[in-house]
């Protein structure tokens, strides 16, 4: 479809917005809004999760990490078409339409329509989460720190809505799904091509971390069903004896002597595969006492407590200072072990799903330091780590630099269809003519792939503490 514009367009009330369709409503949230406030007597409704990537979805769907409460009487009950507001985390776009009715947290605000005809949930969806409406909500949070805002309900329902037709959201709505459809696919495509080239990776990393680079050597059992032989000069030890491991503290958020400060510190959403994720990263207090255990060094491994169990990255001073919180444990290799050649065995392990097999999964999954410790790790002599380190180094580079091109493609084409959303929620594109064609069919399962990535609800850092 060419773009289009409208006819006539006018300067909205909210600095953020470009012009918007002179035809179009605008007027504050809480014209078409109120709070309310029902609350579950037994707990027993769905539990939905508040995700700055997906919105309200139910939480069954999700890969969240968060401890799971004995019950959730009293928590706060939505119904479709309300609005739901992680008040902790509005400035990271936490919040969304309903689609469901369920369960959130106490600590959400939850805003029902005066006329359910006013808008459309899904058109909400898009527009409320677009940067523009993030700028307002930056803004409108008050705390005393930034990365401890908060987006209280006169805030949110001062907040100017802009209200094309009823009609044109319907067919905004329509349109953008069509478009989601096409870009999920594409995505799903890329994600495919990302395994492939990760299992090629493997197959050479597995090898190389179990047999050497020696195929005449002589071999040895390991005694462990899953590792196999091992070269006969080998030795196999548990990490405690190769690495150093800590886990981190428990998140404090405000000051509790003189003698701390407030440092930046990771979460397991921070360590991702091969190189951690610092885009985000916020502050904590730590105590002086706890400065030199709790900051990470230039080698260590940082792996992931919760949620991808085991996944780990090597830390190499992205940040001038940085510390752990306690999903995420600091592995320091001790003078016998490669820090590269432990992480390569790291990669293999969770990968294959190794730490899975070892944590107790009668709730939700967590890689306790007691048991990260006791598992075995194959031990080369220094130089012959070395020679593999680089072996694996030039064998993956091509697979590497594939992975990077593919991920790069993926990062392109979000950033293409928020631009887009932002564009069609706020009347730049004119779609009311629009018709879609024989290729446009929308089904669910391939909108999932517009999802990925951990939500920060699964960091264990909301204010209810359920999270």
């Amino acid at each position: 479809m060419d773009s289009t514009r409208y006819s006539g367009y006018r300067k909205p009330k909210m600095p953020w917005l470009p012009n918007i369709p002179e035809h179009w409503d605008e007027q504050r949230a809480k014209v078409f809004f109120r709070e309310v406030d029902d609350r579950s007597r037994t707990g027993d409704e769905e539990l939905l999760s508040v995700s700055h990537l997906t919105g309200v979805t139910p939480r069954s769907q999700k890969n969240v990490t968060m401890f799971k409460a004995e019950s959730y009487a009293g928590h706060k009950l939505c119904r479709p078409g309300d609005i739901v507001v992680n008040t902790l985390w509005a400035w990271m776009a936490a919040l969304g339409a309903a689609r469901h009715t369920g369960l959130v947290s106490p600590a959400y605000g939850v805003y029902r329509p005066h006329n359910p005809e006013d808008f459309s949930p899904a058109y909400l969806d898009y527009l409320l989460r677009i940067r523009a409406y993030v700028s307002e909500y930056n803004c409108r949070s008050t705390g005393i720190r930034a990365s401890r805002l908060r987006l209280y309900p006169n805030q949110f329902l001062d907040i100017p809505l802009i209200q094309p037709p009823r009609a044109e959201q319907d067919q905004i709505v329509d349109y953008l799904r069509v478009q989601d459809a096409h870009i999920a696919r594409f995505i799903k495509a890329k994600r495919d091509l990302i395994r492939l080239l990760t299992e090629q990776k493997l197959r050479i990393i597995d090898h190389a971390v179990t047999r050497g680079l020696d195929a005449s050597v002589a071999l040895k059992s390991s005694g462990i069903e899953w590792l196999g032989d091992i070269p006969e000069h080998w030795k196999l030890q548990r990490l405690k004896n190769v690495a150093n491991v800590i886990l981190g503290k428990m998140l404090i958020t405000e000051a509790k002597d003189s003698d701390g400060e407030f440092k930046p510190y990771l979460r397991s959403t921070n360590v991702q595969w091969v190189k951690p994720d610092v885009h985000d990263v916020k502050e904590m207090w730590i105590a002086s006492s706890e400065m030199a255990q709790l900051r990470v060094r230039k080698g260590d491994l940082l792996v992931s407590e919760g949620g991808e169990v085991g996944r780990a990255c090597m830390w190499n001073d992205e940040l001038p200072e940085c510390y752990i919180q306690n999903s995420v444990h600091r592995v320091a290799a001790k003078t016998m072990m490669l820090p590269e050649f432990l992480f390569h065995q790291f990669f293999s392990y969770g990968k294959r799903g190794r730490f899975n097999a070892i944590v107790n999964r009668v709730s939700i999954a967590h890689l306790t330091r007691e048991k990260l410790v006791t598992v075995p790790f194959t031990v080369p002599p220094v130089e012959e780590q070395k020679a593999i380190c680089k072996w694996i180094a030039d064998e993956c580079k091509p697979l590497e630099e594939a992975i990077q091109r593919a991920e790069e493609e993926i990062k392109l084409i979000r950033e293409y269809r928020d631009r887009l959303i932002t564009d069609v929620v706020t009347g730049q594109i004119d779609v009311r003519d629009w018709v879609p064609g024989p290729d446009d069919v929308v089904a669910e399962e391939d909108l999932a792939a517009l999802g990925g990535g951990e939500d920060i609800e699964a960091d264990g850092e909301d204010e209810d503490g359920e999270e």
